[in-house]
């Protein structure tokens, strides 16, 4: 089924643009009336990042929201796993995060989190979007049940001392200069603030949001400024968060970046060691370093591979009962504590490994020597340019150039319009020559 308003996390687009204040009503109102089960009063908690957009977003989402009956929770700029977690600990019906995560400013979204803190299955989702293009009016509360909105405080404690008991009891991080990069986005007030209380010397950037610098030259997606950081402040880490912080980028104390691949290898290690671990093995995406995996089975634990995105991962976790997976970009989920992926947590176990190992994070962090990989985005206006008979015959030839020797993955963005091509293989030059081709291919045909 071809989905007119959802994607592979939530709805999202230019802010104004797709993502207008008409259709944050409608999301509002459908989104409701789908979590109205029961005779109680029914609430929903709202969470945002910094983006301008966000205060247009949220009003009409109000509007939705108590115009079918639902109270409303704001709770202001918080982490995305954080509305996650409150949703469940406040028992509300419904939370929603307005993000747009590692997009830039004048892009927004609109995530959706069940009662049970999970994000919606496709099922549900269908049914929200076919309720918001009927009409609704008939549906719409009585003047006397109309829902209330208020903004509550405390929120920010709450998420800050969830994720402290995430660590081991006991563990202190006195005597760690870390630096954390927080995006100009949802985290700037508690991770810094979390950090300080766990006993580490803080240093913080990316903290000064303003609307328009959420994600722009800092965080996860542009970690440089990080690593210079790290180097200036002769910090022993650097942890960089995305806008709404549920994915992780790490830097090592010579300002040397650590990808989620790496997380994932030293998060399963100490997991395994520490018996937490609910299978001998943790789960990926395509895009995993095949690197990873061949670590992995060296230490008999094994390596699931699903489509790219958070949801594929967390549903395989969930049908399979495995508590640990996450993705090369730095999502990952530990469901031993969240139901999503959360960037400070995981970065939190790392840093947990750190200080009971006593080395340094270079030579924590160092699981294994990647292959290499090369990778484009070609970006195109409108189609599906992956339908057309010359890309397919171009990727078919590419294939069989590779014979086995590498991987070859092609795939369209579930959140922008591009086409992400990704070669992985022992020769880099071969590789870089088969990518670039099909990337030219893609090209030429983007309408």
């Amino acid at each position: 089924m071809v989905r007119k308003y959802f994607g592979t996390d939530g709805i999202r687009g230019r802010a104004n643009g797709v993502i207008t204040p008409e259709l944050a009503l409608k999301a509002g109102q459908a989104a409701g009336l789908v979590f109205r089960r029961g005779d109680h009063r029914h609430r929903v908690v709202i969470g945002k990042d910094t983006r301008l957009s966000g205060y247009m977003i949220e009003t009409a989402l109000v509007a939705g929201f108590t115009s079918v009956g639902m109270d409303v929770l704001l709770l202001g700029p918080m982490p995305t796993p954080a509305v996650a977690m409150l949703t469940r600990s406040m028992r509300a019906d419904l939370g929603v995060m307005i993000s747009a995560s590692h997009n830039p400013y004048d892009d927004n979204g609109i995530k959706l989190f069940g009662p049970d803190g999970y994000k919606l299955s496709d099922a549900v989702e269908n049914k929200i979007e076919t309720l918001m293009d009927a009409d609704m009016t008939k549906r719409l509360a009585k003047s006397a049940e109309l829902g209330r909105a208020k903004r509550i405080d405390g929120v920010h404690d709450r998420y800050i001392e969830f994720a402290k008991r995430t660590m081991p009891r006991n563990l202190s991080l006195d005597g760690l200069r870390v630096v954390i990069d927080c995006a100009n986005g949802a985290a700037y007030r508690v991770a810094p603030d979390a950090l300080w209380e766990l006993g580490a010397d803080v240093v913080a950037i990316g903290v000064e949001p303003d609307g328009f610098n959420i994600n722009q030259d800092c965080g996860s997606t542009a970690p440089e400024a990080l690593c210079r950081k790290v180097r200036e402040m002769r910090a022993d880490i650097g942890i960089a968060l995305d806008g709404d912080a549920d994915r992780v980028l790490i830097a090592d104390e010579r300002g040397h970046l650590v990808d989620g691949d790496q997380l994932l290898a030293v998060i399963a290690e100490s997991w395994a060691e520490d018996h937490l671990l609910t299978k001998p093995g943790i789960v990926g995406t395509v895009m995993s370093n095949l690197a990873l995996e061949r670590h992995l089975q060296s230490l008999d634990l094994s390596f699931i591979r699903t489509p790219v995105g958070d949801r594929y991962v967390l549903e395989y976790m969930r049908e399979h009962d495995y508590n640990v997976g996450g993705e090369q970009s730095g999502h990952i989920i530990l469901s031993n504590y969240t139901t999503t992926g959360d960037g400070f947590v995981a970065g939190l176990q790392l840093l947990a490994v750190v200080r009971k190992k006593n080395k340094p994070v270079s030579e924590v962090c160092h699981r294994f020597e990647p292959l290499p990989q090369v990778m484009r985005n070609v970006r195109y206006r409108s189609g599906k340019p992956l339908e057309n008979s010359k890309v397919r015959s171009a990727i078919a030839d590419a294939e069989s150039r590779l014979n086995g020797q590498g991987r070859l993955v092609v795939r369209p963005s579930g959140t922008e319009p591009v086409i992400r091509i990704m070669g992985e293989g022992d020769d880099k030059a071969m590789i870089e020559e088969v990518v670039d081709g099909i990337a030219e291919v893609v090209a030429a045909h983007a309408a």
